[in-house]
């Protein structure tokens, strides 16, 4: 069981299309590429941790099929686009505000704002976050885990913490 991490899907939300310029031309051609590349890095038994901005403008019946055709245990880490529809979701194993987890010997703290300060950030706990959209300046062990940095798809820590690209967007789909 792997464990990933990701933020800012914003399915069903034609504003990222114009505002964060991704690559797709309709918003069902985004969000069926996002579902592909969440399916093709995160198996049935892997954990992914949402870091909210799930999906906007959508139905909660469209919400529940989305969290369907994802693969994993998902866990929802509120934002400021999550409804009522995203948060009464039944797809997701958990949903709060904030969360701490350790990944692999690491302490991670999750929410979806960036933190200037986080709990036991001078013991070298990692802060986890969405909501910029990579428009942050980068700060020391400080990650934005958005679909719009990581090729539209869920990512690892290890994979966060190796790259090189990690305050720069990669490649897209």
């Amino acid at each position: 069981m792997a464990i990933f991490f990701t933020s800012d899907t914003h399915f069903g939300d034609s504003r990222v299309l114009r505002i964060d310029k991704r690559p797709f031309r309709t918003i069902p051609e985004h969000d069926e590429a996002l579902i592909a590349n969440w399916n093709g890095t995160v198996s049935a038994d892997d954990e992914v941790w949402h870091l909210g901005d799930f999906a906007l403008h959508v139905r909660p019946e469209r919400i529940d099929e989305l969290l369907g055709l994802l693969n994993g245990r998902k866990h929802l880490i509120i934002g400021n686009n999550d409804g009522q529809g995203t948060l009464a979701a039944k797809g997701w194993e958990s949903v709060q505000a904030y969360a701490e987890l350790n990944v692999d010997g690491r302490a991670v703290v999750m929410c979806h704002y960036a933190f200037r300060t986080w709990k036991n950030m001078s013991r070298g706990w990692i802060d986890l976050h969405g909501h910029s959209h990579g428009k942050l300046k980068p700060q020391t062990r400080q990650y934005d885990v958005g679909v719009d940095l990581w090729d539209y798809r869920p990512v690892t820590l290890d994979t966060i913490l190796t790259s090189r690209l990690r305050r720069r967007k990669v490649s897209s789909p």
